[in-house]
């Protein structure tokens, strides 16, 4: 029996980066996924790469700041596969910029996207684990939200992730009763396309290699290393583990 036999997930953020590598994982261990994210032709490929028969994925394009597109995700879930059972709690935005420039825009950008978004997708999905007897849910929150990093100025970005650190401890308490629970990664750097977000090709080149040594283990994080956390805390191996924030960092939390 695999892992995440009959499990149904929800995995937002999941056409590229963590989120996609969860997904792949995820169904190659038994699980039906239902991926969200913003770009429809994106999530549409992804999909294809994900699963090729088609069977075992759906996906749904929306700005997760609404609370629509959850409860959105949530209906397909249900519709498609039945329930749901397990909530990757992934979408997020980053980029850097000093405090003194952060526009009233930006920064509600940032709050919007990962705390608001994680906020009311964790809502839907738990009101929908309910009906199955309980859940999981994990959440990507960040390094940045544990400690500064002079390099990135990230203020706004890191407020709405110690958010979302906050959340984990409230709703282990609260939904601990419905049988769900809740825990966070928070990532040091790792390699994935939102670089490209805020920077070009060349740039992301460039700067990517100079942050290998910001990690005592000498080297930055990929999709997998935190795919395997989140994988972890998903399954029945993690029952016993609620309300708890996981530095995967490469050793950065541990001292410099």
């Amino acid at each position: 029996m695999k892992r995440f036999s009959l499990k149904t997930a929800i995995i937002t953020g999941g056409g590229s980066g963590i989120g996609k590598e969860v997904a792949k994982r995820l169904v190659a261990e038994g699980a039906n996924v239902v991926i969200g994210g913003r770009n429809a032709d994106k999530l549409a490929q992804a999909a294809q790469e994900i699963d090729r028969t088609g069977q075992h994925i759906r996906y749904l394009a929306g700005d997760i700041a609404l609370p629509s597109t959850a409860q959105g995700l949530v209906e397909l879930a249900e519709q498609a596969f039945g329930g749901v059972d397990i909530l990757i709690n992934n979408a997020g935005i980053f980029n850097p910029k000093p405090f003194l420039d952060l526009s009233e825009q930006e920064y509600d950008q940032f709050l919007n996207v990962i705390l608001k978004g994680k906020f009311f997708m964790a809502q839907a999905a738990a009101k929908a684990m309910q009906k199955r007897g309980g859940g999981a849910i994990v959440q990507t929150g960040s390094l940045w939200a544990l400690q500064a990093v002079a390099a990135t100025p990230s203020s706004a970005y890191s407020a709405a992730n110690a958010g979302v650190h906050a959340l984990t401890k409230n709703l282990a308490i609260e939904l601990a009763s419905a049988n769900i629970r809740i825990n966070t990664v928070a990532p040091a750097v790792v390699e994935t396309p939102v670089y490209h977000t805020f920077m070009t090709e060349e740039q992301v080149k460039e700067t990517l290699p100079s942050f290998n040594q910001f990690h005592p283990l000498g080297r930055n994080g990929q999709p997998a290393d935190i795919a395997e956390a989140i994988l972890f805390f998903a399954s029945e191996q993690a029952a016993w583990i609620t309300g708890t924030v996981l530095p995967v960092d490469g050793g950065v939390m541990a001292g410099k």
